[in-house]
């Protein structure tokens, strides 16, 4: 590297003296440019010479235009060489181009993917097809060095090869030795007394290293991370009361070898303060209890910068909810320094009300406008309503398309009553490609696909196929949902399905139930949480008999034929205010279906009902709560269908007993499952250890209870099984992934217990 920098001064010093040179020497009578001509082109336009040149054809030409000439041709850095020549009165342009570059390369590169540093090269102008230089590329491996510095990776080294190719271009090569990622050793919070210093370490997410942190990487240092650190642990000690903290200096130090890395922040925790008082003052709108309610600060606590926020911010929004878009609030504080004592005034100025002009919409590369604006509840030329807009960032956020929805307003010059909603949305991958194939001795080859998008060519329509050759269960299901079937919101929803099963080839059975149908749903939405479903289907179920059918199946196909159609109707509600559908840590979800079989050779009516809440009991732990309850009887003095029953135990059930194995069994011992289940689930949820706050990777605990039971059976508490354990969720390309590992705790022989289980695709 020294070398190319000691050549690149070589060649600029050249080029100084050449021009001063020129200046002097080839000094000639000024005279009329009757023609210019440029010769060494070979791919800059001629346009882009004539355009740099102080003269045009037919003005006078003198030494000093000669002098500017050659300097505006020079800073265009397209060319390494550049001479005037006069020929009578015809001045000849003679330039050598710069080689342009052909090819970006890296090599030796393992933490990085080649097409990020070659945008983070383009970003700084090198790029295929721009001139080279050897200041670009100088740039470039501190760019390089740059970027492997924000990775830990301190010992990086940078070997640049430049080869020419044909037509004067050149291809470049980096050379990468990445080492070995610096470590952080040791971190020291120095002046703390309230605190210990393990108390303010287990704020931060930087720390020595774990057993995890080669998933986390929570071990390297980042400037970026640490500055969180910071700001988290400013936010630990307002928290607590004390007002005057501040963080003096932060020193990062780094071995000799680039290996170790030492964090030492300096801080002044001064004293603790109480709130004595909180007072308003300013203009209410004459709704001052309302604000009042809204006051989250409490005298005789300590000081907390949290509450604070959120008191200005709550009132902040309030007076949004009636079109203040510029309101503002104050909370002064009057501390007490020889009391430890602080008292606030809230001093609020609404200023003036605000219209919506226009909502401009960015990020969305792949999803249309249309989608996005149709969830909208703050609407354009309309008064500016905080309520609105929050729950319009909301319902984007519940649609899943997005990893990130932020909302900014900004003035309109020339109308101070107007505002603009510039929303920016960061999208995320909404399709599923499932493959896989499994082989043993009873099945020999099955094959599975499935393929899902949840925003179908970024019209927010769903669509998926599912197919699995297995020689047990055999399926083919194809499903659409289009939210906005209607410009109301109305969805609906379309299912073709064809599965055929051998529930119980483990007891020796040859026998199949085989069903097919069709049914369509619409929901209409009566509020913001609130939709109504109700649809049809028609379904044919075939019962192929064989040894050891259940008796169950066999009565049922004595009864009705071994052919049964059926056209059930179906109605249901649900109310979802939870904060996420992916991973909640508050609010409700509660569903009601109900399915009611009105024609085809049986009568029969089949509902269930279930309840979440989600409580948050820290900022990082959440207790979730479950309840689901169904039920199912036959009408018209036929029995309940036996392939519409119940199955309890497993993932989404009850835990540590195998898959759908609860309820009652056949007298071949076979489970049949039942009209009647209840099931209880209870979570504690928190980050994975190491894992710092992430959400994708947590882990819980549970207990879990419940059964399935027969029709001429109560509900009766003492039959339900239950079990403890503990799980790992992570939020994995390809879906909600779960493992559980559970422990029953309440049993009864016969019971198939199976400790550990897996699951892609539930909540609970």
């Amino acid at each position: 590297m020294k070398k190319h920098i000691k050549r690149f001064r070589v060649r600029t010093v050249s080029a100084v003296v050449a021009l001063a040179f020129a200046a002097n020497a080839w000094a000639v009578d000024p005279f009329t440019v009757r023609d210019i001509r440029v010769e060494g082109l070979q791919r800059v336009e001629p346009g882009t010479v004539f355009a740099s040149l102080p003269f045009r054809v037919g003005d006078q030409y003198n030494d000093e235009k000669g002098s500017a000439a050659i300097r505006a041709l020079f800073a265009l850095g397209l060319f390494k060489d550049v001479r005037l020549e006069v020929a009578g009165d015809v001045l000849v342009v003679i330039v050598e181009e710069r080689p342009s570059v052909a090819d970006v390369n890296f090599a030796g590169i393992k933490e990085f993917e080649s097409d990020a540093l070659k945008k983070a090269l383009r970003e700084i102008g090198l790029t295929e097809g721009r001139p080279y230089d050897q200041a670009l590329a100088d740039r470039a491996e501190q760019e390089l060095r740059r970027q492997y510095i924000n990775r830990s990776l301190y010992a990086a080294e940078i070997v640049t090869t430049v080869t020419p190719v044909e037509r004067n271009r050149v291809n470049l090569t980096f050379t990468v030795t990445e080492g070995e990622p610096a470590k952080i050793k040791d971190i020291r919070v120095v002046g703390s007394k309230a605190f210990t210093e393990s108390q303010l370490r287990s704020q931060m997410e930087l720390e020595t290293g774990g057993w995890l942190s080669w998933y986390t990487k929570s071990d390297r240092y980042s400037r970026a991370k640490l500055n969180a650190d910071l700001e988290a642990l400013r936010s630990f000690y307002l928290q607590r009361g004390y007002l005057e903290f501040r963080i003096d200096s932060t020193q990062v130090a780094i071995s000799p070898d680039k290996q170790d890395i030492t964090i030492t922040v300096n801080v002044t925790e001064g004293d603790r303060y109480v709130v004595s008082g909180v007072k308003l003052e300013g203009n209410y709108l004459g709704k001052e209890n309302e604000f009042k309610s809204l006051v989250k600060i409490r005298p005789g606590e300590a000081y907390n910068a949290d509450l604070v926020a959120e008191t200005t911010k709550a009132f902040t929004e309030y007076f949004g909810n009636f079109g203040y878009a510029f309101a503002q609030v104050e909370a002064r504080p009057d501390i007490d320094r020889v009391n430890n004592r602080v008292a606030f005034t809230l001093l609020a100025d609404p200023s003036r009300r605000a219209y919506i002009r226009r909502v401009n919409i960015s990020g969305n590369n792949r999803t249309r406008d249309e989608v996005i604006r149709r969830e909208f509840r703050q609407f354009e030329s309309s008064w500016y309503d905080a309520e609105k807009i929050k729950l319009s960032r909301d319902r984007l956020d519940r649609m899943g398309f997005f990893k990130e929805v932020n909302f900014e307003t900004s003035d309109v010059p020339g109308a101070p009553d107007q505002v603009d909603l510039n929303v920016t949305v960061s999208e995320k991958p909404t399709g599923s490609l499932q493959l896989g194939a499994g082989f043993s001795s009873a099945e020999r080859l099955a094959f599975s696909f499935a393929v899902k998008q949840e925003n179908a060519f970024g019209t927010g329509t769903f669509l998926g196929a599912e197919v699995n050759t297995s020689k047990y269960n055999r399926t083919l299901v194809l499903n659409s949902i289009d939210p906005y079937f209607t410009a109301d919101g109305v969805s609906r929803a379309f299912d073709l399905y064809h599965r055929e099963s051998k529930p119980y080839q483990d007891q020796g059975g040859n026998y199949e139930l085989v069903t097919s149908g069709t049914g369509l749903r619409f929901g209409v939405p009566f509020s913001e949480v609130d939709t109504v479903y109700f649809g049809g289907a028609i379904e044919r179920t075939k019962i192929n008999p064989g040894t050891n059918i259940p008796a169950a199946y066999l009565a049922y196909a004595q009864q009705f034929g071994n052919s049964t159609v059926l056209l059930p109707l179906s109605v249901g509600w649900s109310r979802d205010d939870r904060d996420s559908a992916v991973t909640p840590s508050r609010g409700r979800l509660q569903r009601v279906a109900g399915e009611w079989g009105v024609w085809g050779d049986t009568r029969y009516i089949r509902g269930s009902y279930q309840y979440q809440e989600y409580f948050p009991l820290t900022r990082t732990f959440t207790l979730a709560l479950n309840g689901e309850l169904g039920y199912g009887k036959g009408l018209s003095g036929k029995p309940f269908p036996v392939f519409k029953h119940f199955y309890g135990g497993g993932l989404g059930s009850v835990r540590g007993f195998e898959q759908g194995t609860l309820g009652p069994r056949d007298v071949t011992g076979s489970t049949i499952g039942g009209p009647k289940k209840i099931t209880l689930n209870a979570e504690l949820i928190a980050p994975f250890p190491g894992a710092g706050k992430d959400k994708s990777l947590r882990w819980f605990a549970f207990v879990d209870a419940g059964n399935v039971f027969a029709d001429h059976e109560p509900f009766r508490l003492g039959e339900l099984r239950a079990s403890v354990g503990v799980g790992v969720s992570w939020l994995s390309p390809i879906g909600p992934l779960r493992i559980a590992a559970a422990s029953p705790v309440r049993k009864f022989p016969g019971d198939r217990i199976q400790k550990m289980q897996f699951q892609i695709g539930t909540s609970f």
